[in-house]
């Protein structure tokens, strides 16, 4: 028997659900054949139904020990802006170790709900007060290894943040730990490029948003990091919140997208995290730089960010994928699901999330999100496919709610009906089945989150 190959009596491959599917790959963990209609080797396993695993292409690990903790209104106009000074109190206190083991425990949450890679955004670099740390990359390592003791797969966003505002204003207090200058950034992406490597990540760049960077040191940056990995990605969190685009417009006469567009050169190595106020001719050229548009549903409805003009980013042909940002939600299917729902509330229709090629909701979110998350990541984890990673989900045939089910049902089940009581059995990555069980680490989060707690009882929380 192989232990390299996996038979799935129903796999979801491009086509969508095939029968009888032999899957191989490498040692690498990279597939090499998928044959559908194959006779079962004898004393290899089964599984009932496959998935391919979903990327998540934007996370803030640290802020998962704050969940649900900030849903008390401490003003009538409470906002994305209220709640951000709440994370800044956080972010204050968290330590390596403590990173470490928030987003060990995280990522482990994050396979058992379908997640089997995720982009992490990364802008707590120093130590309260905004000393560097002796060892630069202390709180980036905290995060590999989180990474590899998970074996999830992980694209490492270090943040170039710089700026309170736009115009170059000057770092707020609580940004301090955030903040580098172009040549620290340079060194300490360097230095990340051969940790990544070494340890089987792929490094990408995050400048935070347009209000917190310097266009010359960003162009300067792009150009080092493009010259040392032309496939680099890119994320940048953009017209988020409908303030963010009246201070562009104060800043510079144009909104946050024009002006992203007519100053850098975005193409399909750049993911606009949220953009969720475009006007029609932003979503026009956001889609045709070939970029990804990246969708946290659970995060943005929690911060009251606004609803994402779905149909016309579909009119547009343009790519997309899903995170779960703060991880108010770490579950792939509730991240679907809300995404849908929010389109039929906007526009008081069903089925929206679909077209005339795909009319099934389920299958179009699914396939569309893997292929603009794998996208995002810089990583191939695009589906159950030769040269693609062995990223696989498998759901089970046993769920009260699949049981006997007709396979067109299973998908918009799993999506629609059992995120609150998850159907999902195995998660493998690079081939490798992955422990998703519930560890003893959860109490130490709960630890930290107490000691977190304590620290800033005399802030407003």
């Amino acid at each position: 028997m192989s232990n390299h190959q996996l038979f799935a009596r129903h796999a979801w491959l491009e086509q969508g659900w095939q029968q009888d599917v032999l899957i191989s790959w490498n040692e690498a963990g990279t597939i090499t054949a998928v044959a559908a209609g194959a006779v079962k080797p004898d004393g290899l396993p089964s599984v009932s139904w496959l998935l391919p695993g979903m990327p998540n292409l934007h996370s803030h690990a640290f802020q998962r020990v704050f969940a649900g903790l900030t849903e008390y209104r401490h003003h009538p106009t409470d906002s994305f802006w209220s709640w951000r000074q709440l994370m800044y109190a956080f972010a204050q206190h968290v330590t390596p170790a403590q990173l470490e083991v928030i987003a060990t425990e995280l990522y482990r949450e994050m396979l058992a709900a379908g997640y089997t890679s995720v982009c992490e955004f990364h802008y707590v670099h120093h130590q309260p007060g905004g000393a560097p740390y002796p060892d630069a990359m202390a709180m980036s390592a905290a995060l590999v290894r989180a990474a590899k003791a998970t074996g999830i797969g992980l694209t490492l966003l270090p943040v170039l943040y710089q700026h309170s505002g736009f115009g170059q204003q000057p770092p707020e207090a609580h940004q301090q730990r955030f903040i580098h200058d172009k040549s620290a950034f340079l060194s300490l992406w360097d230095q990340l490029f051969v940790l990544c490597r070494n340890a089987g990540a792929k490094l990408g760049l995050a400048p935070h948003s347009l209000r917190a960077v310097s266009p010359e040191d960003l162009h300067a940056i792009l150009a080092h990091i493009f010259a040392v990995d032309a496939t680099a990605p890119v994320h940048i969190h953009v017209s988020e919140q409908q303030k963010e685009v009246d201070d562009c417009l104060a800043w510079s006469g144009k909104r946050p997208v024009q002006w992203l567009m007519d100053n850098f050169d975005v193409d399909a190595r750049w993911c606009l995290i949220h953009a969720t106020h475009m006007d029609a001719g932003e979503y026009q050229r956001a889609a045709a730089s070939g970029a990804v548009v990246g969708l946290c549903p659970t995060t943005e409805a929690n911060l009251g960010d606004g609803v994402f003009d779905f149909q016309h980013w579909k009119l547009q042909r343009g790519s997309w994928g899903i995170g779960s940002d703060s991880h108010i939600a770490v579950n792939a299917a509730e991240e679907l699901l809300q995404l849908e729902y929010s389109q039929r509330l906007l526009f008081q229709q069903r089925n929206i999330c679909c077209d005339a090629e795909e009319p099934d909701v389920a299958s179009y979110l699914y396939r569309h999100a893997l292929l603009g998350g794998a996208q995002a990541s810089g990583r191939c984890i695009a589906g159950i496919a030769p040269g693609q990673q062995a990223d696989f989900v498998e759901l089970d045939g046993n769920h009260p709610l699949l049981m006997a089910i007709p396979a067109e049902y299973v998908l918009s089940t799993h999506l629609f009906a059992s995120s609150r009581q998850s159907a999902i059995k195995q998660v493998w990555t690079r081939g490798i089945v992955r422990d998703i069980a519930q560890t003893s680490a959860g109490s130490e989060v709960a630890r930290i989150r107490q000691k977190m707690i304590a620290a800033f009882a005399g802030e407003t929380l």
